[in-house]
């Protein structure tokens, strides 16, 4: 609101024939790029683990999964949860109220706050590595896929070819990578086979390194690590 305040008293002291040709188009461009270069209402927090710190991001764009997440961590929901289910090359998962405290080889997975969330499927959220999305139950009995209110993974993932995502564009009609996607997947890697079925809501932008020492561990039949990966504390970055 400041640049567009400055703006418009800029232009209250300009005499109108001071403003001829080019410098008249030039203010009639500055007004739309000021109103588009307005910051983003993204959150942004932090996950104190036992092997490491991640930083996250949620977008604006999901505001209801932003929101409930802001909300359940400003209120210490996530301190000392683990990451029950762990899949090297593929994702970390936590958000189970039930694993605080958990007896060692206890299944895991089933818990959350009561409710669910309505599902934020965009486009240009993907599942690359460091994408955090939202948990769920199959389309089975949530079609309108629906995400879990606590419970979320963080994708580790790995590298594809472009002729691996062109296969699996072939074999699955709803899923077409954009040239963003196909760059992304094959670089920095992911898990694209997930792209469109589950909500994206953030990312990781400081400790995939800590992405990859979580997904390294040693897990159980269940994929539960066999020691304890414990979220710390969580909390809002201002």
């Amino acid at each position: 609101m400041a640049s567009l305040l400055y703006l418009q008293n800029y232009l209250n002291t300009l005499r109108m024939k001071e403003i001829k040709g080019i410098g008249l188009s030039f203010l009639i461009i500055l007004l739309p790029v000021v109103l588009l270069a307005q910051p983003k209402n993204d959150a942004f927090l932090v996950f104190q683990t036992t092997k490491g710190t991640l930083k996250v991001r949620l977008y604006e764009e999901t505001s209801m999964h932003r929101d409930n997440f802001t909300k359940l961590v400003s209120e210490g929901y996530f301190n000392g949860m683990l990451f029950h289910r762990v899949i090297k090359d593929f994702m970390i998962q936590t958000g189970d109220p039930l694993s605080k405290n958990a007896k060692p080889g206890v299944a895991l997975g089933t818990g959350g706050p009561g409710y669910t969330i309505p599902a934020e499927i965009f486009p240009q959220f993907y599942h690359k590595k460091g994408a955090l999305a939202a948990a769920r139950t199959g389309d089975n009995v949530n079609p309108a896929r629906e995400s879990s209110g606590s419970q979320f993974y963080i994708i580790q993932g790995q590298k594809f070819t472009a002729e691996q995502l062109k296969s699996m564009e072939n074999s699955n009609t709803h899923i077409r990578f954009t040239p963003e996607q196909i760059k992304a997947y094959t670089t920095l890697g992911g898990a694209p086979h997930l792209d469109y079925a589950y909500t994206v809501f953030g990312e990781v932008v400081d400790g995939l390194d800590i992405v990859d020492k979580i997904a390294a561990v040693e897990t159980d039949g269940r994929d539960r690590p066999v020691e304890n990966i414990t979220i710390i504390k969580a909390y809002l970055l201002k």
